[in-house]
């Protein structure tokens, strides 16, 4: 956009400028973003609050010939239970007595206290009101042929608005001699209360008393009928009874209760994705779960959240996904339901996929059975009879195990792949993120790309996708671009709110330091609960010198990586990434680096892990890859295992210093965003081909690798040479790698071209089209 010379323009409340901020840490053209914000800052003191006890700021920010939005801001007005209002008052146990007593308590102890009107960050609630014009009459030409008006350019100025000369008689003919009646114009309110501090701010309003309704004739015609009320607050503010009696106040009003419902969040809104996750997992449930949907019985069994009175709750809906409010024609002013996706049901997908290939019904049998152990006769799995199509490979029989795998168990450790897309999402394919499971042990989370959370609730359910945050150890991102953490905010603010009542220490984010610009800047909006480590800090050169200087007092010299007093041979000399790299940054302060160095250690050694290692890559300035190195093990015949290890290209181009750290890598999760003829576009932008990626693992002696974040060319399957594939397997969304699947992981690829086939076709095709 910014490249086009267009732009972007957000209202918001003042806080809106703090996230733009942020935003701009990482937007390549930050310019084309313009803020315009309203209201008092975080920190000030609004005076007239201070002293009348209540806030009436209207704004309006838009008002044009298609739209007035106006807004409101909405303040907290935080009070201390006083003596007279103690637990156990009796007054308390009445909720109208209550709320009123206390609001009456808060108005004097805020008349006596100005500080307590100083801003926070997450302070400040809006309430929009949008006003569509008045809709004019009909015009009636009868009308104006009687007043001696001649069809022509002046039926259109009377239309708007103008008095025009009659042609037959010497009078003036207004507006309002041919129109009829005018129609006020639609009005709907979006109204975001977030907590009961909020409510006792939004009773009191004054600027909302004019879209009030009242039962007597005079007051309602200087009222302004609301047409629809959109409610994003939650139920636990909607539910109350003081809410509920404000909601009355909107007459006949249309109420859309759009906060966050278990309803919307268990029905898949993406249903390619869906359909996809559900025919992968019909396939192969060992590496694609049943995703965490709800069926359609437990979502008719969830509990209702409305508690209104039957009287009022005809005219309150609860927010579906694709659900329409039409404001424009006015004949069609109402709710429209038609877009709302159906609740997918995944025996009609199962039945649409076993019609378009039957031969899917013999391949499921013959990898549940491979899968569990059951050796397949050479006549039944050398082809697939119907349609030709390989499952069995003569370089699939392998017998070497690595010594790491040994006893290895379902519990150890589980890979799953949340997003496996590049750049941006699309219907199909997420962008990257990738969970490593410990179990019992808790998580770890490599890079957070924008709907990391909304595809762990996809893939483990509601409460799953709650208690994965709760144990989280440790979040990894590999550079700055957006898709590898825009997601990042979400998961950190949830787990605080999750761990709110719980004694807990800060997570550790470990990233590259343009990333920490990025978390500073959005913290002044709200504050994340964690604790920023340079990606620097935990390169292996790092970790020596934090190893050697572990017991020294090092509260006065600085922590100076190796590899960065003596330069990286990663870029060509004279390069400008050599230039980048070489470049001085921040002083380290080694007095807060080793302590969150040594914590890093404990809560590694806590989840069964020897060390996380980051190392730099090619692709853009401080962009780093991952290594994810277990503790050795002892089993029960006193034998020392090795620990496995997990390695992680992030985005790159193969580089000696990734091959170096994939050597002897149990699994490596390694980028391959272009097809093996698009090598000049993989070198300009700083990615890796399936070929190239393949032969970083051959090179590095990697006993699995699995491709990730593809371009979104390849909507579903990419294109890939089977040549190679030895030990590799392509990933999807949702897909999940057991240590103890490994052995098994290559022989999947075969089925999954027969699931993709006719895309694989049609891939087939556009290559030979560009070739002739």
């Amino acid at each position: 956009m910014g490249e086009e010379g267009m732009s972007v323009n957000l209202w918001g409340p003042s806080d809106l400028k703090y996230l733009v901020d942020a935003m701009k840490s990482f937007i390549p053209n930050a310019a084309m973003v313009h803020a315009r914000s309203f209201g008092p800052t975080v920190g000030s003191v609004d005076v007239s609050t201070a002293s009348s006890g209540t806030s009436d700021d209207l704004y309006v920010p838009i008002n044009d010939e298609v739209v007035k939005i106006s807004a409101v801001l909405l303040r907290p007005r935080y009070s201390k239970v006083s003596d007279t209002t103690k637990e156990g008052s009796s007054e308390l146990d009445d909720p109208l007595v209550g709320v009123n007593h206390l609001a009456e308590n808060l108005l004097v102890r805020r008349m006596h206290s100005t500080a307590e009107f100083a801003l926070k960050p997450g302070d400040l609630s809006v309430v929009y009101i949008c006003e569509l014009p008045e809709i004019k009459g009909k015009f009636d030409p009868k009308k104006a042929a009687a007043l001696g008006l001649r069809p022509g350019p002046k039926y259109r100025e009377l239309q708007l608005g103008n008095s025009v000369q009659s042609d037959r008689q010497d009078i003036m003919v207004h507006p309002s001699d041919v129109l009829g009646p005018s129609v006020p114009g639609p009005i709907v309110l979006v109204v975001d209360c977030p907590t009961p501090s909020h409510l006792q701010e939004l009773s009191s309003i004054h600027s909302l008393t004019p879209y009030y309704s009242y039962p007597s004739e005079e007051s309602k015609e200087m009222c302004k009928k609301v047409d629809c009320v959109i409610h994003l607050s939650s139920a636990s503010v909607t539910c109350s009874t003081e809410y509920q009696q404000w909601m009355s106040r909107f007459g006949e009003a249309q109420h859309i209760m759009a906060g966050h419902q278990p309803k919307n969040i268990e029905i898949p809104i993406l249903k390619s994705s869906a359909r996809i996750a559900s025919r992968l997992n019909y396939l192969c449930p060992q590496f694609f779960p049943a995703p965490g949907f709800w069926s359609l019985p437990q979502l008719k069994s969830l509990p209702s959240v409305s508690k209104t009175p039957s009287e009022f709750s005809s005219c309150q809906v609860t927010a579906e996904n694709l659900l329409k409010f039409h404001l424009r024609p006015y004949a069609q002013l109402g709710l429209d339901r038609s877009g709302i996706p159906e609740i997918t049901s995944r025996p009609k997908i199962i039945e649409e996929l076993i019609s378009e290939i039957p031969e899917i019904l013999d391949a499921s049998e013959h990898i549940t059975q491979m899968l569990h152990g059951n050796n397949v006769t050479n006549g039944g799995s050398a082809t697939m009879q119907a349609n030709k199509v390989m499952i069995e490979e003569p370089w699939l029989h392998e017998t070497a195990l690595p010594s790491c795998l040994e006893g290895v168990t379902r519990e150890d450790v589980e890979i799953v792949l949340l997003g496996t897309g590049s750049s941006q999402p699309s219907k199909y394919r997420n962008v990257s993120s990738i969970f490593v499971n410990l179990f019992s042990k808790g998580s770890i989370l490599l890079d957070c790309g924008e709907g990391t959370l909304g595809q762990l609730k996809r893939r483990f359910g509601i409460e799953g996708a709650d208690e994965a945050v709760k144990d989280l150890r440790c979040i990894w991102i590999s550079h700055i671009h957006a898709d590898h953490h825009t997601g990042l905010a979400r998961i950190l603010a949830l787990r605080r709110d999750l761990l709110n009542e719980t004694p807990h220490e800060p997570l550790i984010v470990v990233g590259p330091r343009q990333l920490k610009r990025f978390l500073d800047a959005y913290q002044k909006l709200e504050d994340l609960d964690m604790q920023f480590l340079d990606c620097r800090h935990t390169t292996e050169a790092s970790l020596k010198t934090f190893e050697s200087n572990e017991d020294k007092d090092v509260s006065e010299s600085a922590c100076v990586p190796s590899d960065q007093k003596n330069g990286s041979t990663l870029f060509a000399k004279g390069s400008r990434m050599e230039s980048y790299w070489k470049r001085p940054g921040s002083p380290v302060d080694s007095a807060a680096v080793f302590p969150l160095l040594k914590t890093l250690k404990e809560i590694l050694r806590d989840a069964g892990l020897e060390a996380l290692i980051s190392f730099p890559v090619i692709h853009c300035p401080q962009a780093y890859g991952a290594v994810l190195k277990a503790a050795d093990r002892t089993n029960s015949t006193g034998k020392k295992i090795p620990g496995w290890k997990i390695v992680y290209s992030g985005d790159t181009r193969p580089c000696p210093e990734l091959v170096e750290a994939s050597r002897g890598a149990t699994v490596l999760i390694h980028e391959a965003t272009f097809e093996d003829g698009m090598v000049e576009e993989a070198i300009a932008r700083n990615h890796s081909t399936t070929q190239e990626a393949i032969e970083v693992g051959d090179s590095a002696g990697a006993y699995r690798i699995i491709l990730t974040h593809f371009s979104q060319r390849y909507p579903k399957i990419p294109v890939f040479d089977e040549t190679h594939m030895h030990k590799t397997c392509i990933a999807f969304d949702m897909m999940s790698v057991n240590l103890a699947d490994l052995p098994m992981l290559p022989r999947v690829l075969p089925y999954l071209k027969l699931l993709f086939r006719d895309e694989m076709i049609a891939d087939d095709i556009d290559v030979a089209t560009v070739a002739i």
